[in-house]
């Protein structure tokens, strides 16, 4: 891999967990768990919480070695190929491996947090009444923003044979 991919994949994954975790720890600092501040009444908030599970509060109500064992694991499994798939197609497809890019930092971003606290800090707390949006973080939307651009390649065709 070319000198430009790998600083490409420095830049963007860097500055995601970068944000990530200078996002997450300005909160830790000034919100006690579960406080919040009230950002746009009946729409957004800024709330401390902590999910023990994965997207959505996937296997949040799983043991903790179970959730341990997945997260950390998968996640991992899952950063290896982003890495590997990025290394194919970083030189020819810029804004794919932008987009994987992005996936990168914010899986690295969540591992840290279920390294360090066994759990993922969240506080971008969207709703409309009492309808919510699943509270999520800077990595969470790198991760999205991410699948959002793979999609895209995919549906469209434009991700080569590997």
């Amino acid at each position: 891999m070319a000198t430009k991919e790998v600083m490409r994949l420095i830049l963007v994954s860097g500055g995601v967990v970068l944000g990530d975790q200078v996002t997450k720890y300005l909160i830790r600092i000034n919100l006690a768990l579960y406080e919040q501040i009230v950002v746009i009444e009946n729409f957004f908030n800024i709330n401390h919480v902590l999910n023990p599970g994965g997207a959505f509060g996937f296997f949040a109500d799983g043991s903790p070695a179970m959730r341990k064992f997945i997260f950390l694991f998968l996640s991992s499994l899952v950063a290896l190929f982003v890495l590997w798939l990025y290394r194919r197609i970083a030189r020819d497809l810029i804004f794919l491996s932008i987009g994987l890019a992005l996936i990168f930092g914010g899986a690295i971003g969540n591992l840290i947090d279920r390294f360090r606290f066994g759990k993922v800090v969240d506080f971008l707390d969207f709703y409309v009444g009492t309808a919510h949006w699943p509270a999520f973080n800077v990595a969470d939307s790198a991760i999205s923003i991410g699948m959002v651009i793979l999609i895209y390649h995919v549906v469209l065709n434009k991700v080569p044979d590997l």
